[in-house]
């Protein structure tokens, strides 16, 4: 063949190109006939995507990446020597050479078509469906080897990275979900949770379906499809469970790398791990449940009444006071009143949690830094009286509610000296000091930042063995 006036060895192309030739197939649409020539191109080639180039009089008019639109094509495949091809159809007819337009760019058939059709009318969707069932059935083999490597890249990414889908894998593989075994962690957690949003949809239009034939005469399957409903609602709070669990161990993990020292031997600032906790100068007001994690403290603290966070006494909705102080994180309680935000509030206060964060490895000389004392003093605030709940109704003294403060700081040489002039016994691993302060009524912790993760890890150990995922320690 002669190109420009070059010389060009048809027999050398297809070598440097082709991989193997595979069986020329006739696929028929509607009375008429589409020719594929099939053929798997070497792995080397510039480009690597699975394509349909339709043709007319002898030339291709259009190329179509037909990646993803086969289960288990999405790229590259291997054959049964385990050798890499890409799979190219040129798709000719004389169908097509009758509507290609006079510039051959494009042809004359319509996409698809609104509506019922004239009958013989043939769209390109028509043509498309017909020779992807016929690609199916000739790459039957590879495609399943990839579909078995797609079905493994999930199990590994769920196992180590979203255990949350675990429980819905069997419902997505059911309805055919397959991915590419090189898709990205981030393309792959993308696709799975549209799979579960669409699930969610799913079941809760189901819901509202059979609900509505409550009452009225209900069909003979009408106990199966309810089991089948209550199976999926199972399956979707155990992944919301899952969730859960697998976001705890993840902030476990970031809190063990921000109390650590960097490449230059230097800690990071106390706001970097308040923020982790809580985020700073916030309230209930003004964040969900969700945005707090001061389970890693102690789990009583996911109920409270009235939080803020690193906010002066006297910004705080929830007290009078004129003071410029700022406790790190305060946490209270109302008697009788049981979760955040509930609609009514009582008085007494039931009890005052404060906690102060210090800055890993921190060596405060000065006795005006003494983290134990301010939130003695904290608390004493609090209970002098003449604060408001965040309705603005008045809580009279509370001289009798039971206070915990928590500070969490390493315990450096000064930081144990403290703890034994308030009598605080240190706990049996050696990483936190603890005990009642009489003269104030309150119960003191002070915990290292190792405890603080070696405790939240413990606590949660048995929710990570049972979705597979390490514990931090």
């Amino acid at each position: 063949m002669i190109d420009d006036g070059e010389v060009v060895l048809l027999k050398e192309l297809m070598d440097e190109f082709v991989f193997s030739e595979m069986p020329t197939k006739t696929v028929e649409v509607k009375g008429q006939k589409f020719d594929m020539v099939n053929l798997c191109l070497k792995s080397s080639t510039r480009k690597q995507t699975p394509r349909i180039f339709w043709c007319a009089a002898s030339r291709v008019v259009t190329e179509e990446n037909i990646i993803g639109k086969v289960p288990g094509l999405y790229g590259r495949l291997t054959d049964q020597n385990g050798a890499d091809f890409t799979y190219v159809c040129y798709l000719s007819s004389d169908y097509l050479d009758a509507n290609v337009r006079a510039d051959r760019t494009a042809f004359d058939i319509d996409e698809t078509i609104d509506g019922e059709a004239i009958e013989g009318e043939i769209t390109l969707n028509d043509v498309r469906t017909a020779v992807l069932d016929e690609v199916k059935v000739l790459l039957a083999g590879a495609l399943a080897t990839a579909q078995d490597e797609g079905k493994l890249r999930i199990n590994h990414y769920v196992s180590n990275r979203a255990p949350r889908y675990r429980p819905l894998l069997k419902r997505m593989e059911s309805l055919g979900l397959t991915v590419d075994p090189s898709m990205k962690d981030t393309e792959l957690e993308v696709l799975l949770h549209r799979e579960l949003q669409k699930l969610e949809a799913e079941t809760l239009a189901e819901s509202q379906q059979i609900f509505a034939e409550h009452g009225a005469e209900r069909p003979a399957e009408y106990q199966a499809r309810l089991d089948g409903y209550l199976a999926k609602v199972t399956d979707i709070n155990q992944s919301d469970l899952a969730a859960y669990v697998a976001r705890r161990r993840v902030i476990l993990e970031v809190l063990e790398k921000l109390i650590r020292s960097n490449e230059e031997g230097k800690y990071c600032r106390e706001d970097e791990i308040h923020n982790l906790l809580i985020p700073m100068r916030k309230d209930s007001n003004e964040i969900g449940t969700d945005a707090s994690n001061l389970w890693i403290i102690d789990e009583r603290l996911a109920f409270h009444d009235y939080l803020a966070s690193d906010k002066t006494f006297n910004s705080m909705p929830i007290t009078d006071s004129k003071s410029t102080k700022e406790p790190d994180i305060i946490a209270t309680r109302l008697a009788g009143s049981a979760v955040l935000a509930a609609e009514r509030q009582t008085v007494p206060l039931s009890s005052i949690v404060v906690v102060e964060i210090k800055r890993p490895m921190r060596i405060d000389a000065s006795e005006g830094n003494n983290p134990i004392d301010q939130c003695l003093g904290y608390v004493k605030q609090i209970r002098e009286g003449g604060a408001k709940t965040s309705e603005g109704r008045l809580i009279p003294r509370s001289e009798e509610a039971p206070a915990f403060c928590y500070i969490i700081a390493d315990l450096t040489p000064k930081m144990i000296d403290r703890c034994e002039l308030a009598s605080l016994r240190p706990a049996q691993d050696g990483l936190s000091y603890f005990g009642f302060n009489d003269a104030r009524r309150v119960y003191i912790e002070v915990i290292s930042f190792d405890g603080l993760v070696n405790g939240a890890s413990q606590r949660n150990r048995a929710f990570f063995d049972k979705l597979g995922l390490p514990a931090s320690h």
